[in-house]
């Protein structure tokens, strides 16, 4: 079997739900090499999972590994250096979200993979959940007749990092982080529709003390096409991940939560995983979600990518898609900001999405 080399960038929580999709989804794809700036990291990660190289030198990974792709899973602030490293190398790219912290990053990158002649995928995990596309099919079968109204929620009580609490790093809170998916799925559900204005509210309410980013975020979108969409994130949600959409229709309605039906009951005194520094995540009754990759997507969306590569094929979702969907959330930060709704087009020259919040 033809197999197609991979190189992925970073050793944190998402890079271990990247190698775990690998390993067990994807048997076309070979992970030759694993990048990191602490290079003990990255070595005992790369023994962790069987990976002959480990660099903690991003121009090595990328000209020495052999790679054919190049997976990035690195803080916000580094996506956009080393998409243009692996797009001049000749490498094709999978990004995890946010694509960018600036639209004018977001604007390189485009360019330089279409200059380049190398695939850029957008990772949206949401647009391959399994529960997530069987929704979306019931509305292309006409399940629901003529889409209303959309809403997403994404919540917890917090990331596992502690990169994403700083606004420098981050470009901002959990909008940055998680209200990504939300605008990402309505555009995915609506065939690309365009968002014709935005109105948010958001405020730090649980993590005061570390950092300036807004943990609790609500935006409404209006479309073009007359849908409304409303997506809810919180890093302020105790009790665990939660994750649901709900789709109305003129005709019937759909709800899928990505977790419930996929979990077992416990009861910890301690606590337990990866979440035992915070408790109340998980001591007392919880719900552990077993597939938590495949449930959320990323198997498919890398399986799908890796055949793209194979078959020269377009991924489903862009550097374009990505790049809209910072644009929309420029327009949310700045809703928040003013207190009022933003209408789209938007583009405002920041540093940084979150400077149209907090400069207000």
């Amino acid at each position: 079997m033809q197999k197609v080399k991979v190189a992925i960038l970073g050793a944190g929580f998402i890079s271990d739900i990247h190698l775990e999709s690998y390993h067990r989804f994807v048997p076309e794809a070979e992970v030759v090499a694993v990048y990191t700036r602490d290079k003990a990291k990255a070595e005992a990660f790369a023994k962790k999972y069987g990976i002959p190289q480990w660099y903690d030198d991003l121009d090595a990974i990328i000209e020495q590994s052999g790679c054919d792709v190049v997976d990035i899973c690195l803080p916000n602030f580094l996506h956009a250096s080393a998409t243009l490293k692996a797009a001049n190398a000749g490498k094709h790219i999978i990004i995890e979200k946010p694509l960018a912290v600036t639209l004018e990053e977001a604007d390189q990158m485009v360019a330089a993979c279409k200059a380049a002649g190398v695939k850029l995928m957008y990772a949206e995990e949401l647009c391959f959940a399994p529960k997530y596309e069987r929704a979306r099919s019931l509305v292309k079968e006409g399940a629901v007749g003529e889409i209303y109204l959309l809403k997403q929620s994404e919540k917890h009580s917090g990331p596992h990092s502690d990169w994403f609490y700083d606004i420098n790093q981050a470009g901002g809170g959990v909008l940055m982080d998680m209200g990504c998916h939300g605008i990402a799925w309505f555009r995915w559900m609506l065939g690309n529709n365009p968002v014709k204005s935005v109105y948010a509210s958001m405020a730090t309410v649980l993590h005061k003390n570390r950092t300036k980013g807004e943990d609790n975020s609500v935006l409404i979108l209006e479309f073009e096409n007359g849908v409304t969409g409303v997506v809810e994130n919180s890093w302020a949600k105790h009790g665990g991940m939660d994750d649901r959409s709900e789709i109305h229709g003129t005709e019937g309605v759909i709800y899928a939560d990505l977790f419930m039906g996929n979990a077992a009951l416990a009861y910890s005194k301690n606590g337990y995983g990866y979440a035992m520094e915070k408790a109340d995540t998980t001591s007392g009754w919880s719900f552990p979600v077993f597939e938590e990759a495949f449930n959320q997507g990323y198997p498919q969306e890398l399986k799908h990518f890796i055949g793209c590569v194979l078959n020269d094929t377009p991924p489903l979702v862009t550097g374009e898609d990505g790049h809209a969907v910072l644009e929309i959330i420029y327009a949310a930060y700045a809703s928040a900001g003013k207190g009022a709704k933003v209408d789209l087009p938007f583009r405002p020259r920041v540093a940084k999405p979150i400077d149209l919040w907090l400069g207000a």
